[in-house]
């Protein structure tokens, strides 16, 4: 039987693609049903959340929003998880609609694509290998000279302190290297990424990747946004944190801690004691009841190696004690430089916004100097690096007078101070919001 011509001319016609509004979109944001929206294309992560890599939350924070932006930014191969993403795809949005809901900043959001697209065209996305060799060696030499102290010089007060304060630096140093890694800022391959990030932070730290990657791309994610944003989980338990929520907080008539002097006991409960009485015991907990066995055997390796190296010089109380003093003085180090960044700004709900205006609002820099680049490990470049947070870190400050040239565009305040006023202004912010939660407490 001869084939119909008519039939023979008409194309096949694949499935009619399934449209979507944002409101239908918005909609699928709870803990039953999760869409998102990523280069115009609906996404079902309902049960992918529990697969994906980075963590269920991370991605759950974008469920019923446009998430091409983040999307962009925490991957080096866009290519390969895209063919992934596949089996999520369920439909587009309606060609009638908007490329992003009404809350974010169109103008703003397609010039910071140009940017980004003339970041990567400069070749500030790829890394200098041998700078992160470099600072891999001068972590390890710091660690050869704490021993050092100690064999040639003794185990008197003074050896002892010096050894102390050259093990805290290893331990920050260590802390900013593993961040690198653990944002795939170094290598091109999120392998040999993953490889030495677990080294870093697991052998060199005695900490757990999964538990660094749960917590920290959350941050990113939706940084300074209540409940998305573990760092600031500290909110109301511990501390009242920004306006809006300490005055929120008073309305509610609800005191954890009397916050009015919340500035006085950060120097106790902040700074001093975060790495030696949480962390510490924390990560433990986290990769046991997780069943992280990876990452135990990790750390197992560190307490090993610690153990061995100076249990024979000092003896087990004495080891104990030196111990207690690094994460002390780790603890310092790493809650100043971490929150100076962040406690002084924007904290609110997450409103949607655009990704330029959410990482803006939450941020600041630090002035730019030898000492402030490696005692924060270039995170004085904080607004760069929330920015495009996969950017080798010796690259920020080639990228930082385009973002500024665009704030200034738009009218978004960047933010630059020095290191000790930034400190100061962690001290300050608490101080202002634990006035302000007083006041409407007493008033409302």
């Amino acid at each position: 039987m001869a084939p119909d011509p008519v039939a023979a001319e008409t194309p096949v016609q694949g499935p009619t693609p399934r449209y979507f509004t944002w409101d239908e979109v918005a909609q699928r944001s709870g803990c039953e049903e999760r869409w998102l929206v990523i280069d115009r294309k609906v996404y079902n992560i309902s049960e992918f959340t529990r697969r994906h890599p980075g963590g269920s939350r991370v991605i759950s924070h974008y469920a019923g929003q446009d998430a091409t932006d983040p999307f962009v930014a925490f991957h080096i191969n866009k290519g390969l998880v895209k063919k992934y993403m596949n089996s999520l795809l369920i439909g587009e949005l309606s060609p009638e609609q908007p490329s992003f809901e009404p809350t974010k900043n169109k103008e703003l959001t397609d010039e910071f694509r140009e940017l980004r697209a003339t970041v990567e065209r400069m070749g500030l996305m790829k890394a200098n290998h041998v700078f992160f060799l470099l600072y891999l060696l001068h972590i390890l030499l710091l660690d050869g000279a704490a021993w050092l102290t100690l064999w040639i010089f003794g185990t008197s007060f003074l050896p002892f302190l010096l050894c102390a304060v050259l093990l805290s630096a290893v331990q920050v140093q260590a802390g900013w290297l593993q961040h690198d890694f653990g944002h795939l800022s170094v290598f091109s391959t999120s392998k040999w990424n993953h490889l030495l990030h677990h080294f870093v932070i697991g052998h060199l730290k005695g900490a757990p990747a999964s538990w660094w990657n749960h917590l920290h791309f959350q941050h990113h994610a939706k940084p300074n946004c209540f409940r998305k944003d573990p760092d600031i989980n500290m909110h109301p338990f511990f501390f009242a944190l920004g306006k809006i929520l300490s005055v929120e907080l008073g309305k509610q008539k609800k005191k954890y801690m009397p916050y009015n002097h919340q500035h006085k006991y950060f120097f106790l409960i902040g700074p001093p004691a975060l790495m030696p009485l949480y962390f510490q015991w924390y990560v433990f907990y986290f990769v046991i009841q997780r069943k992280k066995w990876v990452d135990l055997a990790w750390m197992i390796t560190f307490y090993i190696r610690f153990f061995l190296t100076y249990v024979p010089l000092l003896g087990l109380k004495a080891f104990l004690g030196l111990f207690f003093i690094v994460r002390f003085l780790e603890s310092n180090w790493f809650v100043w430089v971490s929150q100076m960044n962040h406690i002084p700004m924007h904290i609110d709900h997450d409103r949607n916004m655009d990704w330029v205006s959410t990482q803006l609002q939450a941020t600041c820099n630090v002035h730019k100097s030898a000492f402030n680049d490696w005692f924060s490990g270039h995170l004085n470049f904080q607004i760069e690096h929330h920015l495009f947070p996969t950017m080798p870190r010796h690259n920020y400050h080639k990228v930082a007078p385009l973002v500024q040239s665009l704030c200034a565009k738009h009218g978004i305040e960047y933010q630059s101070k020095p290191l000790l006023s930034a400190f100061a202004d962690i001290v300050r912010s608490l101080k202002e919001s634990g006035q302000l939660w007083l006041d409407a407490y007493l008033h409302q």
